[in-house]
């Protein structure tokens, strides 16, 4: 399956309905799948959305962790115990739940921001400012980015 990747902003309907882009569907649908996992994402205060497929390997690869390790239990309580499996209506549509919702404090306008295997989905204004370069170390991340070999 190729990678998520790309920025819309959409919004929430009344119902708590989001249009998955076009783009994103198309990735699924070449994977036979109109379903995905969504959940909260570890660390940010917005939503993680998987295909079935990298969700499955996800699950794999943290039950082969000590399932005793405070990180992980950490990481099961917030990312895997959030997890909702959402099935993408004709209209091209997920319905988010609303613990969800309130978790990532998600309201009308957000941005679906594709990850390579997510993706992810933030409430408008909090992506802005997580997003903004004014707002990192430059030199640090250079740095960094360096030593990844970006």
């Amino acid at each position: 399956m190729s990678g998520f990747s790309g920025k819309h902003y959409n919004s929430l309907d009344p119902k708590g309905r989001l249009i998955v882009p076009a783009p994103f569907r198309e990735i699924l649908s070449s994977n036979h799948s109109s379903k995905l996992i969504i959940t909260n994402e570890v660390f940010d205060r917005c939503l993680c959305a998987y295909a079935v497929d990298e969700w499955q390997q996800l699950i794999e690869k943290v039950n082969q962790m000590p399932q005793t390790s405070d990180a992980v239990k950490y990481f099961m309580r917030r990312v895997i115990g959030s997890a909702v499996e959402c099935e993408i209506d004709k209209q091209g549509r997920v319905l988010v739940s609303s613990a969800l919702r309130v978790d990532a404090g998600l309201q009308s306008e957000v941005v679906l921001l594709g990850l390579g295997n997510r993706i992810e989905i933030w409430n408008r204004n909090e992506f802005e400012g997580v997003a903004d370069p004014s707002n990192i170390d430059k030199q640090s991340f250079k740095e960094e980015f360096t030593k990844l070999g970006l």
